[in-house]
């Protein structure tokens, strides 16, 4: 029997999410509250559309042709929560010679994913913030769980890339940057990191569904500010 599942959205001709053009699928329900999140309507699990991976699958081949040299993404939300439906596409995906990675947070009990993160091919893996006590403030939950995957990733040689939403007043800080730069080059599997600036351009979505968006006074990193970022991250850009 097929495993239903629910998504968010889908984008046919990705860019940023992982190597090469790639298709993405949004799932929906996410455990974090992130202050800064463009997909507040991404949260709820009982939203969205119900679906199969043998739908989406048959939605991905049409665009087969295009995404040749990406893959396939799963995004959210956080795709980890629906470990069996995300398993499930990973699989298709791979009988069809498809590339596939996932976005995830990590913020997910890793005995309850580690089928997926094994036969996915590669993991984007959002660091939201260093410190445990500024990411609950940030998220809503601490890191420890985004640690144990990547850790888990490092055990198993699987690919890591690492994203990081850089936000001035929370994670846009010298110290913090250098204690996440000391941190992430112990592991061998991190293949790259890719600093992101903030931006707001979600904000309107947070006052449609009736929630206090707390950032608004908060300016965007300027390309400055970025530089900066890469620098203390050590990361040549180009």
């Amino acid at each position: 029997m097929d495993v239903i599942g629910r998504i968010h959205s889908i984008e046919t001709f990705g860019a940023v999410d992982g190597p090469g053009i790639r298709f993405i699928i949004f799932f929906q329900g996410c455990p974090l509250r992130c202050l800064y999140c463009h997909n507040p309507d991404s949260w709820d699990f009982s939203q969205g559309k119900e679906t199969t991976p043998s739908r989406m699958i048959e939605e991905i081949l049409k665009y087969k042709s295009y995404i040749k040299t990406g893959g396939v993404t799963l995004s959210g939300g956080e795709p980890l929560m629906q470990p069996e439906f995300a398993l499930e596409i990973i699989k298709e995906c791979k009988k069809n010679g498809i590339h596939t990675a996932i976005d995830t947070s990590g913020f997910i009990n890793l005995d309850n994913c580690k089928k997926v993160i094994d036969q996915v091919e590669l993991i984007l893996l959002d660091i939201k913030d260093i410190d445990d006590e500024d990411c609950i403030i940030l998220t809503g939950r601490g890191n420890q769980k985004m640690k144990n995957l990547l850790s888990y990733c490092e055990s198993i040689k699987k690919p890591v890339w690492i994203r990081h939403v850089v936000v001035p007043k929370y994670t846009m800080k010298k110290d913090k940057l250098e204690r996440l730069y000391n941190f992430i080059k112990q592991y061998k599997c991190i293949e790259k990191v890719e600093p992101l600036d903030f931006h707001k351009i979600g904000e309107y979505k947070w006052k449609e569904i009736g929630f206090d968006y707390r950032l608004s006074g908060i300016k965007e990193p300027t390309k400055k500010d970025m530089e900066e970022v890469y620098k203390i991250l050590k990361i040549k850009k180009g």
